[in-house]
């Protein structure tokens, strides 16, 4: 491949692992990405592409979307990262930025979204991809792609669906939260959604758990039961602080039909302290 064409590539290479880490939400799952967009590059005939910048933005687009929907197929298989800190990169209009708003609601809110919908919205929200090359990419007409974007949008604004009849948002946490700090396992599972996802970033790394079974027989969230309530991107949430004032975790839950089906949890100081959190309560000033 001629040099141009590879330097061309390279001027391109961070967009590239912006557009599917944020498709994907793992480092390591968009650097795979972008090397095989390299790859299938460098078998095309460059005189044959015209437009390199939206070629590639679409072999990115495929791929990402096939990992997507292979995660979807092996729901066992847990993301090797999840990224949970909020993008401080430019958004191009003001649908990007609400999707950056919303920090680590995000985060398990995109879980809730379909492969369609989750590469529309990243696309088109946060990258301003034109609705026809999104289109081409699902195989869908610009239109049809317009509506999974704005479905998708909905689902950020309005993250948490229906707790179920009787029984609020927060009282679901609540009752996971208690359980949790007494060790109340038939407690535990009767609150969690069977398919609950939980991710903890930790200064050792990001921990990942599948199912209720065994994120209740972990509930390493224990530490929150005591914490302050929070909202966190319209979810509910807790944060949970230490005797001298600096916080110990933030946590946001996705309620469901009365069940938790999401919950994020930060408690790596490094990133507690990046982000914007209420004061502690008066007794820890």
């Amino acid at each position: 491949m001629p040099d141009t064409m590879t330097e061309a590539f390279e001027a391109q290479r961070d967009r590239l692992r912006a557009v599917a880490h944020r498709v994907l939400g793992s480092h390591a799952d968009a650097e795979d990405v972008v090397q095989e967009a390299w790859l299938r590059l460098s078998r095309q005939d460059a005189a044959a592409i015209d437009n390199l910048d939206g070629w590639l933005t679409t072999v990115v687009g495929r791929i990402s979307l096939d990992v997507l929907r292979s995660r979807r197929s092996r729901p066992e298989a847990p993301y090797d990262e999840i990224v949970v800190a909020v993008d401080e990169s430019p958004a191009p209009d003001d649908d990007a930025e609400l999707a950056d708003s919303v920090g680590l609601a995000l985060l398990v809110v995109l879980e809730s979204l379909t492969p369609g919908e989750r590469l529309a919205f990243v696309l088109h929200d946060l990258f301003a991809v034109p609705f026809e090359e999104i289109g081409r990419i699902l195989g869908k007409t610009p239109g049809a792609t317009k509506m999974l974007a704005s479905r998708a949008r909905r689902k950020v604004r309005t993250p948490a669906g229906p707790s179920g009849p009787g029984r609020s948002q927060r009282e679901v946490v609540n009752a996971f939260l208690r359980a949790a700090r007494d060790g109340d396992f038939e407690e535990l599972l009767r609150v969690l959604d069977p398919e609950v996802r939980l991710t903890v970033d930790t200064p050792d790394g990001v921990v990942v758990v599948l199912g209720a079974t065994n994120v209740a027989a972990g509930a390493r969230i224990g530490a929150a039961a005591g914490g302050q309530e929070v909202l966190v991107g319209g979810l509910p949430g807790v944060v949970a602080w230490h005797a001298d004032g600096t916080p110990m975790s933030v946590v946001a839950f996705t309620v469901t039909g009365g069940r938790i089906t999401g919950i994020a949890a930060v408690a790596d100081p490094a990133r507690l302290a990046s982000m914007e959190l209420p004061e502690p309560p008066e007794a820890l000033r």
